[in-house]
C-alpha cells in the first residue's frame, strides 16, 4: 500500500510517497518534478525503515534510578512519567517561580505546530521560557530578512538566469533545491556559489567566491559598492520601493573589492565579475544557507545580502527571490496569558524576541547562563525537546556543567541521546512517519501540504503532540488543550484559512489556497514600518543599531580566539552537513555509519606537509576551550591556513565533539549568536 507524507528526517520537509506492508514502513520515496533516474537520492530517507525501526529507539519513558549514576535508568508508564513531571513543574513553580522552568527545542520536531504547543504550555503556566535553537539556526537570518523587506523570501532557483548560492550546500542538505540549481544551469542559468569550500556546487559554479569564514557581510558590501558604481542597480525600483539609498552608496564606498579582497582571501576582479554577473542577466536569486549561521556578525551579513536582492529588483519576480504569501493561521501560543512583569531571561535580546508574532525567544545561550551563572535569574529545570545540546551548543564542556548543575530535567526524543543520559526522565517520542504534523515549511507558503501519520507508534512511544497534551493536562490546563487528536488541533489552527486535515488528505500534491501571486508590494506594500526596502533601518536605529549594514575596522573580529592566534595559528571551519545524518542524528544507524566514511579533518597539502602529517594520521585540534582528535584527510578542499572539521559526531563518541572547542564568550549584540562557526585553533599528529 502506497501513503503520501511529509519526511520530516531533516528540515528540508520533502513531500514522499512511503510504502506499506502490514502496518510496517518498507520504503520511501521523494516526489519530484523530474524523472524518477533524474532525481538525486537522500540516504537517509533510503534509510527510514532502518531507522524507524531501530533496536536504539526508546521503547518505554524511563526514569533515573535513585543513586543510579548516568544511563541507568528504570522502564515505567507514562502515567507516573508525567505524574512525576508535573509534580516537578508544580514544585518548582511554588518555590522559584514558573519562570526557573525552562523548555529547549530543537529542530527535529519541526518548528511548526510542535513549536506552538510547546509554547501554549509554557505561556499558560506562567513562564516566557520556551526556548529555540533559531540564534544559531535560521530564525537570525529571518530577522534581516523581515527588517529588510519584511518577510523570509524564498529563492525560485528553477526559473532564474543567475543563482548565487550563499554558504549552502544544497546537494547534501536539501535534495529538491539542487535538482532546481541542476535544472537551471542545465537551462542556461550562470552560478556563484559563495563558500569557503570547495563543495560539488562550487565545482559546478562559473564563479566560486572562496571567501574567509564570518566575512560575508564585508563581500556583500563590497558588491553592492560595485553594483552602484557601475550604475547596474534597478533606477526606477530603487526610487520607488526603496528608502536609504544615499546612505547605502556612502557605507559601501568603505568596502571597495581592491581594499578588502586579500583579507577576506579573494581576488578584486572576481568579486567585481560576481557583482556584475549577478546584476545583470535578471532575474537572479540567492540560496542562502547555514553558513550565514552561528558568526558573530550574522544579523548584518545576511542584512548586506538581503539588500543586494532589493538593490538589484530582484525582489518577488518568477526567477527572483519569492515574498511569502502565508496561509492565515490562528495564532494559538497564548503569550498574552504570560503573567505581566515576568521577562524571559533573553530579555537582552528584546528586538530579537519580538520581531515575530510566532517566532518567541531564540538566543539558546541565554539558558546555560540561566544555569550556571543564575543570570537574569536561576533556571533550575529543564525540558528538553528534539535536541542534543551536549554535543550541538557551543562550549560543549561548559553545558555539561550546566546540566549537571540542574536540579531536575526531562528529555523527549526517539533515542537516547548523550543529553538523554544526564536526564533524570526520558520521553520516547516517536518518528516523522508516526505522527499527524502541520509544519511550518507548508503554512508560510501555497500549497499546503500535511505530514500524515503513516503507520502506528513503535513500541510506547508518543508523538509530540500528545506528550505536550497530556503533560498540559495534568498541569491543570486541560480546558486549554481540548484536543485528543493531532487532526482536532490542526483543523482549530487552520479553521482562520477555511481548510481542514480532510481536505488537505483528498490533495495529496497540496492545496493551494490562492495563485501565485509576483510583484505583490504594488498593490500591498512591504512588511516593514515604511512599506517598503529599508536599507536604512530607523527601527534599528531607534534600538541602538546600526541603520545600514558596517563592520568594524578590525575585519578579523567575527573569528573566536583570534587575539590568541600566536598560539593558536590555524582558522577551524564547522564541517559540513553531510547527506546521511541531520546534526547528531542517526550515527547509530549502521548503514549510514558505513556509507559516511567522512569523520575526519580535511587539511590543506602545503599545512599537511609543514606540521608531518600524512592522510590518515590521527590528528589533536586544540583551542582554549578543549581538545579533539580526529582521522587526517589531506584535501585541497579547504584554504591553505584553515581545517575543516566534521560536524555531529559527538554523538558517535565524545572525542570527536567539535564543540569540545568552540566559545561561547561572545554574542551578537541583536541576536546572542555565539561566533562558534570559525575558531583559531593548533593541530598536532598523534604519534601513536
Amino acid at each position: 500500500m502506497q501513503k503520501d507524507t511529509v519526511c520530516r528526517l531533516c528540515s528540508s520537509c520533502c513531500p514522499v510517497t512511503v510504502e506499506i506492508e502490514d502496518n510496517r514502513l518498507i520504503a520511501a520515496a521523494r516526489k519530484s518534478f523530474l524523472a524518477e533516474n533524474e532525481r538525486h537520492q537522500c540516504p537517509k530517507l533510503n534509510a527510514a525503515a532502518e531507522i524507524v525501526y531501530s533496536p536504539e529507539r526508546i521503547k518505554k519513558p524511563l526514569v533515573k534510578k535513585k543513586g543510579g549514576g548516568r544511563n541507568s535508568f528504570r522502564e515505567t508508564s507514562w502515567d507516573e512519567a508525567l505524574d512525576i513531571i508535573a509534580d516537578r513543574f508544580h514544585y518548582f513553580k511554588n518555590e522559584h517561580g514558573a519562570e526557573s522552568i525552562c523548555w529547549l527545542r530543537g529542530m527535529a520536531a519541526d518548528w511548526g505546530a510542535p513549536w506552538d504547543y510547546a509554547n501554549r504550555l509554557m505561556n499558560l503556566f506562567g513562564s516566557p521560557n520556551t526556548i529555540g535553537n533559531g540564534s544559531v539556526c535560521h530564525v537570525a537570518r529571518e530577522m534581516a530578512h523581515v527588517l529588510t523587506y519584511g518577510a523570509m523570501t524564498s529563492p525560485d532557483q528553477k526559473d532564474s538566469n543567475c543563482i548565487i548560492v550563499w554558504g549552502k550546500n544544497d546537494r547534501d542538505t536539501n535534495p529538491a533545491a539542487y535538482e532546481g540549481i541542476r535544472y537551471a544551469k542545465k537551462h542556461g542559468a550562470k552560478l556563484i556559489v559563495i563558500d569557503p569550500i570547495r563543495t560539488g556546487l562550487a565545482s559546478m559554479a562559473d564563479i566560486w567566491l572562496q571567501i574567509k569564514p564570518g566575512y560575508d557581510g564585508i563581500l556583500a558590501m563590497s558588491m553592492i559598492n560595485e553594483i552602484i558604481r557601475e550604475k547596474l542597480y534597478e533606477k526606477d525600483f530603487i526610487k520607488e520601493w526603496t528608502i536609504g539609498f544615499e546612505e547605502l552608496k556612502n557605507s559601501a564606498k568603505a568596502y571597495k573589492a581592491e581594499k578588502i579582497a586579500e583579507s577576506i582571501w579573494l581576488d578584486p576582479d572576481m568579486i567585481k565579475s560576481a557583482a556584475r554577473l549577478y546584476a545583470t542577466p535578471r532575474p537572479a536569486c540567492i540560496i542562502e544557507g547555514n553558513g550565514l549561521d552561528m558568526q558573530l556578525n550574522i544579523f548584518d551579513n545576511t542584512r548586506a545580502v538581503c539588500i543586494l536582492r532589493g538593490l538589484t529588483g530582484n525582489l518577488d519576480k518568477p526567477g527572483g527571490d519569492l515574498i511569502p504569501q502565508p496561509i492565515r493561521v490562528r495564532n494559538i501560543q497564548l503569550k498574552d496569558r504570560l503573567p505581566k512583569g515576568v521577562k524571559p531571561i533573553t530579555l537582552e535580546y528584546p528586538l530579537f524576541n519580538e520581531f515575530h508574532e510566532t517566532w518567541g525567544n531564540h538566543a539558546q545561550s541565554c539558558v546555560i547562563d540561566a544555569i550556571l551563572d543564575k543570570k537574569p535569574y536561576p533556571v533550575k529545570m529543564l525540558v528538553v525537546q528534539s535536541a542534543n545540546p551536549v554535543v550541538t551548543m557551543t562550549d560543549s564542556n561548559r553545558v555539561i556543567r550546566a546540566f549537571e548543575n540542574l536540579e531536575f530535567m526531562i528529555v523527549i526524543d526517539p533515542f537516547m541521546t548523550r543529553t538523554a543520559k544526564l536526564a533524570d526522565v526520558v520521553l520516547p517520542a516517536t518518528s516523522s512517519f508516526e505522527k499527524t504534523q502541520l509544519n511550518r515549511a507548508f503554512t508560510r507558503n501555497n500549497p499546503v501540504i500535511i505530514q500524515n501519520q503513516v503507520i502506528d507508534w513503535v513500541a510506547d512511544s508518543w508523538p509530540d503532540w500528545k506528550i505536550t497534551f497530556e503533560l498540559a493536562r495534568r498541569l491543570g490546563l486541560g480546558e486549554e488543550f481540548p484536543w485528543h487528536t493531532a487532526e482536532d488541533a490542526i483543523n482549530y489552527q487552520l479553521e482562520p484559512a477555511g481548510i481542514t486535515v480532510d481536505m488537505l488528505r483528498k490533495n495529496p500534491g497540496g492545496t493551494r489556497i490562492e495563485e501565485i501571486e509576483y510583484e505583490k508590494y504594488k498593490t500591498k506594500g512591504l512588511g516593514t514600518p515604511s512599506g517598503k526596502i529599508e536599507f536604512y533601518s530607523k527601527q534599528l536605529e531607534e534600538h541602538g543599531y546600526v541603520p545600514v549594514p558596517s563592520f568594524d575596522c578590525d575585519i578579523e573580529n567575527p573569528i573566536s580566539f583570534y587575539d590568541k592566534r600566536d598560539e593558536f595559528p590555524f582558522l577551524g571551519i564547522s564541517g559540513a552537513r553531510t547527506k546521511c545524518f541531520t546534526h547528531s542524528q542517526f550515527k547509530s544507524i549502521p548503514s549510514l555509519v558505513k556509507r559516511d566514511q567522512e569523520c575526519v579533518i580535511d587539511i590543506h597539502p602545503d599545512d599537511a606537509h609543514k606540521k608531518e602529517i600524512s592522510d590518515g594520521d590521527t590528528v589533536k585540534v586544540e583551542t582554549p576551550r578543549g581538545h579533539i582528535h580526529m582521522k587526517a584527510r589531506i584535501s585541497e578542499v579547504v584554504h591553505k591556513g584553515s581545517i575543516r572539521i566534521s560536524w555531529g559526531w559527538g554523538e558517535f563518541s565524545p572525542d570527536y565533539n567539535l564543540n569540545n572547542l568552540t566559545d561561547d564568550d561572545r554574542r551578537s549584540d541583536i541576536t546572542g549568536t555565539p561566533s562558534n562557526r570559525s575558531f583559531m585553533c593548533k593541530i598536532s599528529k598523534v604519534f601513536v
